[in-house]
């Protein structure tokens, strides 16, 4: 009986001992300021950033900054879906910390918002052409030499000055630019077919969703186009201009995502392929 006494003594007393270690550990945890940062993302930019069948907030970069969030003990990221206005004028005002639309880099995005030195993903653009001029053109430098007839492009659309770069570093085999009055040309696949032009610069997602897919509008010309990927344009999470820690803290984390190979596998489940292979220094 008293050996028994003895041992469960020794063993409250040692309870006692080791209590005050966890509870200091519990605390000191409790006190660690975690901070809320309010997220705006697009809703329909599928497979980038999109509201799921329950609403929840999903698509590529959402799983990246989700990802960045898990390494980042000390911030709590919250989603919003909104509209592109919202996005940009929510984080440009404060009212979010970083938004996320599948944004490229203009001039004037650089103004208004803190550009990270590491992208969220990329957009892999390219041409597409009339299948029966595949033998002849394989990449925007043999479409150059063909015709170079390219379909009109508005001067505020980044895919503009993409072509504006290319015949920078091509003097002698331009491709020929010329600016549109809109945005986008509803029947540009159309005037490809008809040979008004000879190519249409586009998404390889958008060239997939309208042509390749069988439910696209386009799908009855599957057999007529043809498509070749020219590059991948990195794009970008915009963060308000007062943002500096938590972009270097987002810029680490990124890092870290992109060694372990966390990113290339998000990749491949939301693209098909790993889209930064296309993307080039």
């Amino acid at each position: 009986m008293k050996r028994e006494l003895k041992i469960t003594l020794a063993a409250a007393l040692m309870m006692l001992a080791v209590t005050p270690c966890f509870a200091a550990s519990k605390s000191k945890k409790s006190k660690t300021k975690v901070r809320t940062i309010n997220v705006a993302h697009t809703v329909t930019n599928v497979p980038y950033d999109f509201l799921d069948e329950k609403g929840n907030a999903d698509g590529f970069e959402i799983a990246v900054l989700k990802a960045v969030d898990e390494i980042l003990p000390e911030y709590e990221f919250k989603f919003h879906g909104v509209s592109d206005e919202e996005l940009l004028i929510g984080t440009e005002s404060g009212k979010y910390q970083v938004g996320t639309k599948g944004a490229w880099i203009t001039e004037e995005r650089k103004k208004k918002f803190l550009i990270p030195q590491n992208p969220l993903a990329a957009s892999v653009i390219g041409i597409a052409f009339r299948k029966e001029n595949a033998s002849q053109i394989k990449d925007l430098e043999s479409f150059a030499k063909f015709s170079g007839k390219l379909i009109p492009i508005s001067p505020q659309s980044a895919q503009f000055s993409v072509i504006q770069e290319f015949n920078d570093k091509h003097p002698s085999n331009q491709i020929k630019l010329v600016p549109s009055d809109v945005f986008d040309i509803a029947d540009s696949y159309l005037w490809v077919l008809e040979g008004r032009y000879d190519a249409y610069f586009v998404l390889k997602l958008s060239f997939e969703k309208n042509v390749l897919k069988e439910t696209g509008p386009y799908h009855q010309f599957a057999d007529k186009l043809a498509y070749v990927p020219y590059k991948g344009i990195p794009t970008w999470p915009l963060f308000n201009k007062k943002e500096t820690e938590l972009a270097a803290a987002y810029d680490k984390a990124v890092q870290t995502l992109k060694e372990n190979g966390t990113i290339s596998a998000l990749s491949l489940k939301y693209f098909g392929e790993d889209v930064f292979n296309f993307v080039s220094d």
